[in-house]
């Protein structure tokens, strides 16, 4: 993994000729992304993440943390107790350079004995088991990392928007697929490119009945406006 995300995001906060990220799914052309918006304050987050950081208690684990806004924000605007990981060694080193003070390189799958009241999983952060295989084992290992009382806090999309429909209304999904919220992502950054990678958007449904299945209870937050939701598990 050339860990171009990480790059992108040092190169930001070092002053080191950023440029756009380009991403591209197996369901979507290419698109630019401003490293920027990974910097964004409360006021410039969507409503989703600013209610999540609302309901954030206790002590906190960012699972995925990127460039550390929401940990920051959590950290100091709030005084919690704030952990934040994630796999790219550059993100962790932005994050310790603009100020968390509790940030390390650490895959979630890998991580034992700790337990948090909170763990965030924000900007699809549950996308990263990458498939719907995937995702008992995933949640099992996010309700050995919460406290009796604790809880997940998680963002995502139905993205069945973004098929055709056939004509008797019904969305046209290609038979390889084995769910349709599974894409490939590719990202591309200062002419590099980034090894394909998998990654899912869950529909709520889908995330209800797979955290009922693994002992957890699923409750609907926040709907966006565009087939985007905020969801809360906690223990059954």
């Amino acid at each position: 993994m050339k860990d171009l995300f990480g790059k992108a995001i040092l190169d930001y906060q070092t002053g080191n000729s950023p440029e756009d990220l380009i991403t591209e799914t197996s369901i979507s052309e290419a698109d630019e992304m401003s490293v920027a918006y990974l910097f964004r304050g409360y006021k410039e987050m969507p409503k989703m993440e600013r209610k999540a950081l609302d309901l954030a208690k206790g002590k906190v684990l960012d699972i995925g943390c990127g460039a550390g806004s929401h940990a920051l924000y959590l950290q100091n605007e709030r005084n919690l107790d704030v952990t934040a990981i994630d796999i790219s060694a550059n993100a962790i080193k932005a994050c310790e350079l603009r100020g968390v003070k509790n940030a390390r390189v650490q895959n979630v799958m890998e991580l034992n004995d700790e337990t948090y009241d909170t763990i965030l999983l924000m900007m699809n952060g549950a996308g990263m088991c990458g498939k719907l295989n995937k995702v008992a084992g995933f949640l099992q290992k996010l309700k050995s990392l919460i406290t009796e009382n604790g809880q997940i806090l998680l963002d995502s999309s139905d993205i069945i928007y973004m098929f055709d429909e056939d004509e008797d209304g019904g969305k046209w999904i290609p038979n390889d697929t084995a769910y349709y919220g599974e894409v490939v992502f590719n990202v591309s950054y200062k002419g590099e490119k980034e090894e394909p990678f998998d990654w899912m958007y869950i529909d709520y449904n889908t995330l209800q009945n797979a955290a009922h299945a693994n002992g957890l209870q699923c409750e609907l937050i926040l709907e966006g406006e565009h087939y985007d939701y905020l969801a809360r598990l906690t223990n059954l």
